[in-house]
């Protein structure tokens, strides 16, 4: 089997990956990192990521990281397989370019400091941190009022299809809808469709079968 995916599917990263894979019926290899014994600093895992950190991916001779490049090269690469995730028109596709930045750079940072704190935290026995959760949640909520306008006039992120803009958000979204944070994705009917569209797609599933 050609393509690889090396990492822990706890990681919102990794199932990014995986779930693009999904989206796109791309058979793939699975190889499991284990983080708590350090597995991701050393070899031969820090050959196909220098920096050490989940996912990495393999594609024959291609080795690559970052989980947004990867889902982008799945993308593109096998653009004739499974289902679409890029629009065709430029326009869209800058819009999509933007939302995806937004994912990066606004919703990410700020979902994963909720669901470590939340989530991973109580999994591992460790202690959440109140006043990081609080911080958050107030950045959360602010930043959801840009998505409720945004989908007000959009079925989705990038426009009327679901692409990697959407996508991307998936991994988080996930683990704050189990959690207290749901009533902030619920409070907004846009935000609350979108959530449950997103999160009921079959390639959605299959992936989260990964982590049992």
């Amino acid at each position: 089997m050609a393509i690889k995916v090396h990492g822990p599917m706890l990681s919102p990263a990794v199932v990014r990956v995986v779930a693009t894979l999904n989206e796109k019926n791309l058979d793939f290899e699975f190889i499991h990192v284990d983080l708590q014994k350090g597995d991701h600093k050393k070899e031969p895992f820090i050959s196909l990521n220098p920096f050490g950190q989940v996912p990495a991916f393999e594609d024959g001779d291609l080795k690559l990281f970052e989980s947004r490049a990867i889902t982008q090269y799945i993308a593109h690469t096998y653009a004739d397989k499974g289902n679409q995730l890029l629009p065709n028109d430029p326009k869209k596709m800058a819009i999509m370019s933007v939302w995806i930045e937004v994912e990066s750079q606004k919703f990410d940072p700020v979902g994963s400091k909720l669901s470590y704190e939340i989530v991973i935290k109580p999994m591992l026995g460790m202690v959440s941190d109140d006043a990081i959760v609080t911080e958050n949640e107030e950045k959360l909520s602010k930043l959801l009022d840009v998505y409720e306008s945004r989908f007000k006039n959009s079925k989705y992120l990038g426009g009327d299809s679901f692409t990697l803009a959407d996508l991307h958000h998936a991994p988080v979204l996930h683990y704050l809808i189990g959690t207290k944070m749901k009533s902030l994705f619920n409070s907004r009917p846009h935000v609350s469709a979108w959530v449950a569209d997103i999160l009921a797609r079959p390639a959605w599933a299959k992936s989260l079968e990964l982590t049992k």
